[in-house]
């Protein structure tokens, strides 16, 4: 193995001795073209990703100073691919919906642990929206703070021109920004189509993602507008009878009303929170595989069960790497599209 730091493609060629000692070198020996250009970060730094962090590897470079660098495992190796496809270049805005038909299956978590995973790899900005018509608690999740929500946006929309101007109905998670929900259910109930692609449009002039925690069910006017405007789409389900039966039904609908394409392209999430030995995780998983672009399986977590504030540190490890996945799947989604040839969101000087 090849000491840290040295280049796999160097040759004796290169004008090192042949015995590997550096030798003298004498100023007519210097290649004529020799510039500034040479010292990239390439060619001199030795890069994070080749250093283990985790492990028994990562164990070992540590103790020894980096003295001894046994390289990265599959397992790191692959969670290094994730983080690269998580921050690929977006061009434009993009907006993800997480849906389901009915409450109970996780979806609303879902939504939170995505969009924090999200803010935390990226360097741009992303804003997470609880579109729930019955005060729904994507704000309570995430910063517990809801006395600012989407109606007083909406009811404000006509002077919102800025960032700063958007920065006042919202709250900060991490690097996530939460646009909170009505929590007065009978004012929440005017949250319609026209209303939802008004915030989107002001959303999506700023932000680079947009995550819609979209209400339980699927036929409200609001539901009809996150449809049209997704990108993305995430369906939550369980696997359990009534957590599949629930996804598998809510496909069955987006087929009927003529979103076949967004259900060959949707993410299944199934949730682990609830789980039996008597149901058949492989076929449930299997019946998802054929009918959407891939699934994915949150495991069963003590901190999200709690049902309170969501901090990612507290998360088993298994738990942030499946995020991370879900992360990743949607991010191979980050691609121009001919609809999509929208202006990125605008930036704020200095």
């Amino acid at each position: 193995m090849a000491p840290e730091g040295t280049r796999a493609d160097a040759s004796p060629d290169d004008g090192a001795p042949a015995d590997g000692s550096a030798g003298p070198v004498s100023r007519g020996s210097r290649p004529e073209a020799a510039s500034a250009a040479e010292l990239t970060e390439d060619s001199i730094v030795r890069f994070r990703s080749d250093r283990p962090q985790r492990g028994w590897r990562g164990a070992l470079y540590k103790i020894t100073g980096g003295l001894v660098n046994p390289g990265v495992g599959a397992a790191e190796r692959a969670r290094q691919d994730q983080l690269r496809r998580i921050r690929r270049p977006l061009p434009g805005s993009h907006q993800i919906a997480v849906s389901s038909l009915k409450g109970g299956v996780g979806k609303t978590t879902v939504s939170a642990c995505l969009g924090l995973v999200l803010a935390e790899n990226r360097g741009d900005r992303v804003i997470a929206l609880d579109a729930n018509p019955d005060a729904g608690t994507l704000a309570d999740r995430l910063t517990a703070e809801t006395a600012v929500t989407v109606r007083n946006l909406l009811d404000n929309i006509a002077a919102t021109h800025s960032l700063t101007d958007v920065a006042r109905y919202t709250s900060l998670a991490g690097r996530l920004q939460v646009l909170a929900s009505e929590q007065d259910p009978a004012m929440s109930e005017a949250f319609n189509r026209q209303e939802y692609e008004q915030v989107c449009e002001v959303l999506t002039r700023f932000y680079n993602i947009v995550i819609t925690d979209s209400g339980t069910g699927l036929v409200h006017s609001a539901m009809e507008g996150t449809l049209a405007r997704a990108d993305s789409l995430v369906i939550v389900g369980a696997p359990t009878v009534d957590g599949a039966s629930r996804a598998s039904k809510t496909l069955d609908w987006l087929v009927a009303h003529g979103h076949e394409a967004q259900v060959a392209d949707a993410v299944v999430v199934l949730s682990c929170d609830r789980m039996s030995k008597e149901v058949d995780l492989a076929r449930v998983r299997g019946h998802f595989d054929a009918r959407c672009r891939a699934v994915v399986e949150i495991p069963h977590d003590p901190h999200l069960a709690t049902g309170g504030r969501i901090e990612l540190p507290r998360l088993r490890q298994a738990t942030h790497d499946a995020f991370l996945g879900l992360a990743a799947l949607l991010a191979d989604g980050f691609v121009p599209r001919a609809a999509a040839v929208q202006p990125a969101p605008e930036q704020v000087p200095g």
